[in-house]
């Protein structure tokens, strides 16, 4: 699923497990759509087990913190898994190959 936030003109790309728990999240900023987040609820919970959660949030981001069910002013659009991975995919290079 996808929405946009006006106020930011950010996009979210969102990918969401059966129970609405994002598990994979992109973010997009301004009209060149700037990539500033591409996160992994699964990495993000590997790096706080191994005291890295802070690198992992700086590099990456994070998901979102509550199921979609529970999201307040979003109309989200849906996608389909090969959409997102349309997204995930460059977007996670991108911000990956990024210096340190």
């Amino acid at each position: 699923m996808r929405c946009h936030l006006d106020e930011e003109d950010i996009w979210f790309y969102f990918e969401v497990d059966a129970e609405g728990w994002v598990t994979r999240q992109v973010e997009l900023q301004g009209p060149e759509l700037a990539p500033i987040a591409a996160a992994s609820l699964d990495e993000w919970q590997r790096a706080q087990d191994a005291g890295r959660l802070d690198e992992y949030d700086h590099r990456f981001g994070i998901t979102a913190e509550l199921p979609v069910s529970e999201w307040e002013g979003h109309d989200p659009e849906t996608l389909t898994s090969d959409q997102f991975e349309e997204v995930w995919g460059p977007v996670r290079r991108q911000i990956a190959s990024r210096p340190r």
